[in-house]
Parts: structure tokens; sequence; C-alpha cells
């Protein structure tokens, strides 16, 4: 062996090169600061390098460069690689004091506007070899650059950008076999380049994309684009951690967007799919609050998601409650009653499917009931049906846990069939069935005080005969109310309630009666009278 050759090179833990010393450091400063100053021995130095970029078949290009005195081939494929070596082995011109490996390939990158399209796709998956010198250096900001103005450019201009010279658009774009075709429907002009960039690899994903955001693209588009790319990735990965870090990605940046940018649909489909993958908590927490945000475009079926794996309980409620706190995040006075009152009628249909599951607990329950305000329920006629469901399939509950549960129900907000029909069953506790017959003894009250406030615009010969009844059966239930003990024995209790009943059975007949009569005498007295009112709201 050449005895000059006095620099053992361990690349990587690749290969060994032995070089000489003096003909590398004349080229590198790294190179020059190490061994310099050391005159020539017998004995080789050593030098290790863990990170070098593009590995020993880039440290073999630097070599010939150093030995060629500064000639080499530099093309679009190695310009990256020489590129990052150049920067890690510090070549610059100060060192040498002719141009060096920095500036030949600096000046190549300077004209990166006149590359192809596929020149530059070829450069950038060079650079995910390079990470993290392509990033340091910015060489791959040059290259992103340069992609992201063509993207844009040709979702703005014609068809053709390519047609267009170098002076009037800033760049050359091929129109190759594969370019070209999607730019004939005009359909696909916006979104030819999926294809193309869903090769890269997750963490360039992340740059491009943020870096996109921040030129202001398309969010819809970038959507688009993130969803292809999830799929595509999925389809070609071979590990489930590839899979794990392809969404992530797709999530984070996603997490970027506009919401409503964002299709619904595909996002639930996202969700199903991490139900098999292990992604970090802090992506799954994203894409669910992406979801609940949008909760009010949801179906009843996407809701029905299976429970974990190890779980009794039939379906996922856990994350359908997630889902409504980041619904309600900023607050319910901050949600449009009308997006909420679509959840709450949502969420009813979900209540009234899970509540015959045995395994689920009366918290569960009772916490599905209670995530949404009242104001955002016209009638609890349904909770009120999925509660006697789950009072059916879970009988051994104990009083105090029915009337918990019962403590999600309003009964000023259930109709009379309802409150009737709990009256009557025995699944509920004694002090719900009283609670529901005594609310409606107070609508019944108020609708007849209505009633009263009618009778100016009646002639005072006009008999009055059945409404004084009226009045009497009213006393009579307000007095029965009062005597009404609901910590009685439950025997006693039911005589009570059903006497309650027949009382309120009867005096709605009354109101029905009554209410016929006075629309008979108005409509005589507004023929009459010429000043007469509207109708009141009771006979409308």
């Amino acid at each position: 062996m050449d005895v000059s050759c006095d620099l053992e090179v361990d690349v990587n833990g690749e290969e060994i090169f032995i070089v000489d010393k003096n003909v590398i450091c004349s080229y590198s400063g790294r190179i020059n600061k190490l061994f310099g100053k050391r005159k020539r021995g017998t004995k080789y130095l050593k030098v290790i390098f863990h990170d070098f970029p593009g590995g020993a078949e880039s440290f073999e290009l630097i070599t010939r460069f150093c030995y060629n005195k500064g000639k080499i081939e530099i093309n679009h494929i190695n310009v990256s690689t020489l590129y990052c070596a150049a920067c890690y082995m510090e070549m610059e011109k100060s060192v040498s004091g002719n141009q060096n490996l920095f500036e030949l390939t600096e000046n190549l990158l300077a004209d990166i506007r006149y590359w192809t399209w596929s020149e530059l796709l070829d450069a950038l998956k060079q650079c995910q070899n390079l990470i993290p010198v392509a990033s340091s250096s910015g060489v791959i900001d040059k290259y992103l650059d340069s992609l992201i103005g063509r993207v844009a450019s040709s979702c703005e201009t014609s068809p053709c950008p390519s047609t267009s010279s170098a002076d009037s658009s800033g760049f050359r774009l091929s129109c190759d076999s594969k370019s070209t075709e999607s730019f004939k429907n005009s359909t696909f002009r916006a979104t030819w380049w999926f294809e193309d960039l869903a090769a890269f690899e997750p963490f360039l994903i992340d740059i491009l994309v943020k870096q996109m955001v921040s030129r202001n693209l398309d969010h819809g588009i970038l959507s688009k684009f993130l969803f292809y790319y999830q799929k595509s990735r999925f389809a070609s990965a071979k590990t489930m951690d590839e899979k794990c870090k392809t969404m992530e990605t797709v999530i984070e940046m996603l997490y970027l967007l506009d919401l409503s940018c964002i299709s619904f649909k595909t996002l639930f489909g996202m969700l199903r799919i991490t139900l098999n993958l292990k992604i970090s908590k802090c992506s799954r927490n994203k894409l669910e609050s992406m979801i609940g945000s949008l909760l009010d475009q949801a179906t009843l079926d996407n809701l029905l998601l299976p429970s974990p794996v190890g779980s009794s309980y039939l379906y996922d409620v856990n994350l359908v409650l997630r889902l409504l706190k980041s619904f309600i995040s900023k607050g319910a006075c901050c949600v449009p009653l009308t997006r909420l009152r679509k959840v709450a009628s949502l969420i009813d249909l979900y209540i009234v499917e899970v509540a015959p599951d045995p395994c689920l607990k009366p918290s569960k329950f009772l916490a599905l009931v209670k995530s949404l305000p009242e104001s955002a329920r016209d009638s609890y006629d349904a909770i009120y049906h999925a509660t006697v469901m789950y009072f059916e399939v879970h009988s051994g509950l104990c009083e105090e846990e029915k009337m918990k549960i019962c403590s999600g129900l309003n009964y000023e907000k259930l109709s009379s069939e309802a409150c009737n029909h709990l009256a009557q069953n025995k699944k509920f506790p004694s002090k719900s069935a009283g609670q529901a017959l005594i609310t409606q003894q107070v609508k019944l009250k108020s609708l007849l005080q209505e009633t009263n406030q009618a009778s100016p615009y009646v002639d005072s010969h006009c008999s009055f005969a059945e409404a004084e009844n009226t009045g009497k059966e009213d006393q009579q239930i307000v007095l029965y109310a009062g005597k009404l003990d609901l910590s009685t024995e439950n025997e006693k209790l039911k005589v009570h309630l059903q006497g309650m009943q027949c009382r309120v059975l009867e005096l709605e007949k009354v109101c029905r009666k009554m209410q016929n009569q006075m629309a008979k005498m108005l409509k005589s007295r507004v023929s009459s009278h010429n000043n007469a009112r509207s109708l009141p709201r009771l006979c409308s």
C-alpha cells in the first residue's frame, strides 16, 4: 500500500477508506482542523464518522473530487448528496483557494428553476436519506420552495405551465406523460401532484404541508391530499409502525387546517382505522377534537363504534362522551342553538340504542343524558323511553340508583302521555312518579289560569257554571297534592297517585270542553265588535 495513504476513515460503520491526509486536508476544513498540523509519520491516523451524509457512497464521491483536483460530474441525482457532504466536510473556497465542492453544488442549486419536475422529485427523494444534514443546510427548503411554487402556479394558470418562458413564469415545469395526462382534464388541475408526492416519507410531508400552509395554499386541496397520502401509504406499508407514523403525521397536518375544509366522513373513517392502531395519545386527542367540533354532521351509524378490546360493554360510550366534550368545549352558550339541538337529537337516538346494554353502568347512562344542557331538548320523551328500557334490563338497581338516573329527566318537558305512563310504571321509583304527576298538575293549573284570563271577552250574561266547577276541581287537586306525603308507605302512596291521576284526567276533559265553549263565544264576539283582539294562545 502507498505510504502516502496515512489516514483511515470509518464511514458510518459501512466501509473503511485509506486516503492521503494532505490531499483531503487541502479541500476539507473539517479534516484540516483535525489533522492539518500533524506531520507525516509511520502510523496511520484514524477518524470515525457516525453520521456522514449519504454514507460510504457519498464519501467515495468526496475522495474522487479531492484526488481529481476539483473535477467531478454533478447532476440533479447526486447534487443533494454532494451538497450535504460538502457542508459536513466544510469544503469551502477559503480552504483550497479555488472553487470548491460547496460552491459548485450551490451554483447548480441556484438554477433549480430550470429543473424538470422529475428532476426535482428525484432530488427530494435523495434528501430523504440525508436528514438531518439536509434540513440544517437548507437544501430541502430550496427544493420545497420550488416545488410549492410550481404546485401553486399550476392551480392558478393555464393547464400547461411548461409552455411559459423561464422569465415569465419563474420556472420550467416538464409536461411529462403523467403530468400532461392529468392536465388534460381540468378536474385534476389542482390535484395532479398527489400521486408524485405520495412517495415521500412522513417527515418530509410534515415539512412540505407546513410550508404549503404558510404559503396560503387552499386548505380543501391540502386536506384531500393528506387523505390521499394516508390511503396510498397504508396500501404499501409493511409494518404497523409505518401505518402509525403515517396516521400521526396526517392527523398533525389536518389539525393545522380550517375545519370547514375537511371532510367529516373521511375523518370518521380515519377514526375507525385508528381503533386498530396504537397511535400516540396526542394524535388521538387531536383527531377526536376535530370530529367532536363537527359532531352535528354525524349520523347514528358514525357513533355506534364497538368498545375497545377487553371492555365488557357493547359500544364505546366513553368515546362519544369525549366527542360531546369537544363539541361544547367553548361552552354550550357559544354553540348555535340549531347545531346544539341537532346534536341533542342524535344523542337521544344513541342513548336509546345503548340503553339495553346490560353492561352499561348507571353513571355512564346518566353522563350521556346530562352531557348537553336542558335547553338543547324541547322534549324529554326519548330520554324517558330510554330510561324505561334501561330499568327493564337493569332490574337489580336499588331505589337510590334509580333516583339518580331519574335526575336526568326534565319532568316539565315530558308529554302528558309520558307522565301518565311513568305513574303506572312499577319499575320507576314512587318519588319520581309523584314528581311527574305534580308537574303535570302545575301545567294544568297554569293552563286554567290562562283560560280564566280570557273571561273579560265574554258577555256578562254568559253562564260560567262549568268554569266554576272547574275551579272547584282545581282546588280539590291542589288540596289533594298538598296532603300528599311522599314519605309514606308505598301502598298508601300508590292510592294517592291513582287518585291524582283520575283527577288529572277529569280536569283535562273539563279543559277541552271549556276550550270549545270559549272558542264559540269569542267567534260570536269578534263578529259583533270591531275592536276585537286576537285569539288567546289557549284557543289557537
